[in-house]
């Protein structure tokens, strides 16, 4: 009987080997699959990462891109309306000192006095500080000059020496803060002289 507890015993450890061989081999497949799958959920986490980054750098080079738009027609609003109200000062000018009926004149120079104060106004919203120093500036020499002027026309007798003087005054006084204003903002733009 001996021999054959032997066997029985040999032929239990034998099957005990086979079944601990087969379970530590399915331990280690476990393992091992678990760790590709961390590993490929990482994997995916630093994409989604990495998109998400590419995402964020993308949003912020559109919103970039529209502040630079946005800035750029107010720029071109802006100019336009300057240029505008300074020529109707001098359109003005020359109605005043041809001593014709001012009545159309004064009506564009109002227009144009009234866009550009709308243009101005919007551009102190959307504006850097450093052009807006510039925009300040032409503002205050257009807003005197049309002071003067519209003080010269209530009695253009009585002021026609100024009257003369004030189209040369608008080019020596007026203009280069004007061209001042347009430099700072072509300069923002990255629009080079």
């Amino acid at each position: 009987m001996g021999a054959s507890w032997t066997a029985l015993l040999i032929a239990m450890v034998g099957v005990a080997g086979t079944l601990g061989a087969a379970l530590l081999t399915q331990s280690r497949a476990d393992r091992t699959k678990r760790m590709e799958l961390q590993a490929a959920a990482e994997q995916r986490r630093e994409e989604r990462g990495h998109a998400e980054e590419l995402l964020r750098a993308e949003q912020a080079r559109q919103g970039q891109r529209e502040s630079l738009e946005r800035r750029r027609t107010c720029y071109i609003r802006l100019n336009t309306a300057a240029r505008q109200y300074l020529t109707e000062m001098t359109n003005h000018l020359h109605a005043l000192g041809r001593g014709e009926d001012d009545a159309a004149s004064l009506e564009n120079l109002e227009a144009a006095r009234l866009a550009y104060r709308d243009s101005y106004a919007e551009s102190q919203m959307i504006v850097p500080d450093v052009v807006s120093r510039s925009t300040s500036a032409a503002k205050q020499r257009l807003n005197e000059a049309y002071g003067k002027l519209r003080k010269y026309a209530e009695d253009p007798a009585a002021y026609a020496e100024e009257l003369t003087t004030m189209k040369a005054d608008l080019h020596k006084d007026v203009w280069p803060y004007v061209g001042a204003m347009k430099k700072a903002m072509r300069a923002d733009l990255g629009v080079e002289d």
